[in-house]
C-alpha cells in the first residue's frame, strides 16, 4: 500500500486502492498532475505517448455532466515530464458525495505525482481583472460551509490531535514556492498574469450582487465552484499544489450582465493557449 492510501479512511481506501490498480495496469503513472476546468481541457492535446480512461470506465468513477468537461484521465509525456491530466472535473453542485466527487483528485494524489497543477475557470472580482486574464491562486476561501474532508481520512486530526472536528490545516494550502514557478513560467512563456485568492462556492447558480460584494469586501480576487476542496485533499495527502484561475467574465455589484456557462467556456477557449503555453513551461519546474 503507498503512504498515500494509508492516510485514507476505510472503506473508502478500498475503493481509491481498486482505481489506482486499475490505472496502474495500464500504464498510468506519472510526477506532476493537472486538473483541467470548464473550456481548458486542450492541454491534452500536448501529451505524446497518451494513454486515455474515460471516468465511466475507471472502477468508482462518476461520469462529469457539465459542458466542456470531457471527463477522462490522460497521462504520457508532457515537455518531457510524466503527467497525468483530469480532462474535466466532478463539482459539489452535481449533488455528489464528498467521496465520490473526491475519488478522481486521491486517485491522481496515489498515483504517485509530487505536484499538482489546479486550473479552473472563474469570475473576476478584483476591479483590475478582465475577461481572459489568468491568475495564479496564492490562497483560498472555501465558502461551502462544511469540512469535504470528514470521514475520508485515516487519521483527520493528525498525530498531536490538537484541532478538534476540523483537519489541522497545513501551513499553504497553495504551496509558495510553486506559485512563484507559476508565475515566473507564464513570464517566461510570455504570458501576464495575475495573483490573488480564489472563492470557492456551491453554484450551479452564479452568484449576486450583494455576494460579489461581500466576497469582495473579504479580499477575494476571484470566484468559481470548484477546486476548493481538490486542493485541501491534496494538500492532506502532502501534494504540493499550484493553482491557476482563467478569468472568464467581470463581476459587478451592479448592472451585472446575465451570464452563461455557454459565455464561460467561450472564454476558456479563447485563451486555452496561452493555458497550455503557461503548464507546458512550468511543468519542468514542477517534476
Amino acid at each position: 500500500m503507498s503512504g498515500r492510501l494509508a492516510l485514507l479512511a476505510r472503506p473508502w481506501r478500498d475503493r481509491v486502492d481498486a482505481a489506482v490498480a486499475f490505472l496502474t495496469a495500464r500504464g498510468f503513472a506519472g510526477d506532476v498532475g493537472v486538473i483541467l476546468g470548464s473550456g481548458l481541457g486542450n492541454f491534452v492535446d500536448r501529451i505524446a505517448d497518451a494513454r486515455v480512461a474515460p471516468y465511466g470506465e475507471i472502477p468508482g468513477y462518476h461520469a462529469t455532466s457539465v459542458a466542456a468537461h470531457q471527463g477522462r484521465l490522460v497521462g504520457g509525456i508532457a515537455a518531457g515530464v510524466r503527467t497525468v491530466a483530469m480532462q474535466g472535473r466532478l463539482h459539489p453542485y452535481e449533488g455528489l458525495a464528498p467521496a465520490d466527487l473526491l475519488l478522481p483528485t486521491a486517485v491522481l494524489a496515489c498515483l504517485g505525482v509530487r505536484a499538482v497543477v489546479v486550473t479552473n475557470a472563474a469570475g473576476g472580482l478584483n476591479r483590475f481583472y478582465a475577461p481572459g486574464d489568468l491568475m495564479v491562486i496564492r490562497d483560498q476561501i472555501d465558502l461551502h460551509w462544511d469540512d469535504p474532508l470528514r470521514g475520508l481520512l485515516a487519521d483527520p486530526l493528525g498525530a498531536a490531535g490538537r484541532v478538534v472536528g476540523r483537519v489541522p490545516p497545513p501551513a499553504h494550502l497553495y504551496d509558495p514556492a510553486l506559485a512563484s514557478a507559476l508565475a515566473a513560467a507564464a513570464a517566461r512563456a510570455g504570458v501576464p498574469v495575475h495573483q490573488g485568492v480564489y472563492a470557492s462556492m456551491w453554484g450551479p447558480t452564479y452568484e449576486t450582487k450583494a455576494e460579489i460584494g461581500l466576497l469582495r469586501r473579504a479580499g477575494c480576487d476571484a470566484v468559481g465552484m470548484s477546486t476548493a476542496a481538490e486542493v485541501a485533499l491534496l494538500s492532506a495527502l502532502g501534494v504540493a499544489v499550484a493553482g491557476l484561475s482563467c478569468i472568464t467574465n467581470p463581476a459587478r455589484e451592479t448592472g451585472q450582465p446575465e451570464l452563461s456557462h455557454q459565455d464561460v467556456v467561450a472564454v476558456g477557449a479563447r485563451v486555452r493557449e496561452r493555458v497550455a503555453a503557461v503548464l507546458l513551461a512550468v511543468l519542468g519546474d514542477l517534476a
